[in-house]
């Protein structure tokens, strides 16, 4: 009950509540829980024009993924492209995937216009102005097993890739096509709005949040042990002096004579 002691205490507890908050936001992470209420958040938002809230080159935010939005623009057919390794349900098949030039400013949005089995069955865009709805969402990671493809191609949406692809400058999103004026004369099947949940538990931020939960325990841990420790000391009993040996003068055996 010491001042110094009570004082230290303090100062452990505000550690130990730092701490244990520094756990459970990292056990939220390991359950994608912060960011499972964010797109949910999101999906509650109006729908917005691409330019009023992303502009080229930059990342997307929190507020970006999942995000309604209109873009108007015209179509690059030329430049079209097919994502392989695709399903929908349980048909395999390509994602169409068209550059968007939007306008104002002329940069390119990649846009998922459909779904085809077989990549002749990708058809044509249409020509000249045309308004966009979807969803935005971010751009995928670059194949573990990066292969060589036919010419038209590509294994995923890496926008790493496209922008060595496409001429220009290049939104760092792209677009899943829910409605289009004027409507495709032949469209591809469309794709239903993904799931952009993350799936699985993140293990590696469970054991930052149990590390976090060790730091305090070791902080009450320390405290216990320094104040047990001087108890103890104080409760020892003062040492005793060093005891001095008698020396018995010697006997003298025999006879004194």
């Amino acid at each position: 009950m010491r001042p110094k002691w009570l004082a230290l205490l303090a100062f452990v507890v505000a550690v130990t509540v730092v701490f244990g908050i520094l756990g459970m936001w990292q056990l939220n992470v390991a359950r994608s829980r912060a960011y499972d209420d964010q797109l949910a958040r999101v999906k509650t938002l109006p729908s917005a024009e691409l330019t009023s809230i992303l502009a080229p080159h930059t990342p997307m935010t929190e507020d970006d993924a999942g995000r309604t939005v209109t873009v108007s623009g015209s179509y690059e057919g030329d430049r079209q492209l097919l994502v392989a390794g695709r399903r929908l349900g349980q048909t395999p098949g390509f994602w169409v995937l068209t550059p968007l030039v939007v306008e104002p400013g002329g940069a390119r949005l990649p846009v998922i216009r459909g779904f085809v089995t077989d990549p002749a069955g990708a058809s044509a865009p249409p020509l000249g102005p045309v308004q966009v709805a979807g969803m935005l969402a971010p751009g995928e990671s670059t194949p573990n097993q990066p292969r060589a493809m036919p010419s038209g191609q590509i294994q995923a949406v890496d926008l790493a890739d496209l922008v060595n692809a496409w001429p220009g400058e290049l939104y760092n999103a792209m677009l899943f096509r829910t409605g289009q004026t004027p409507p495709d004369a032949d469209p591809a099947t469309s794709i239903p709005q993904p799931d952009l949940a993350a799936e699985g538990f993140a293990w590696r931020n469970l054991a930052y949040a149990l590390q976090w939960w060790c730091f305090a325990a070791f902080a009450v841990y320390m405290w216990w042990r320094m104040v047990r420790e001087e108890h103890e000391r104080e409760r020892e009993p003062l040492a005793a002096p060093a005891s001095t040996t008698a020396f018995d003068e010697p006997s003298i055996s025999g006879d004194p004579r």
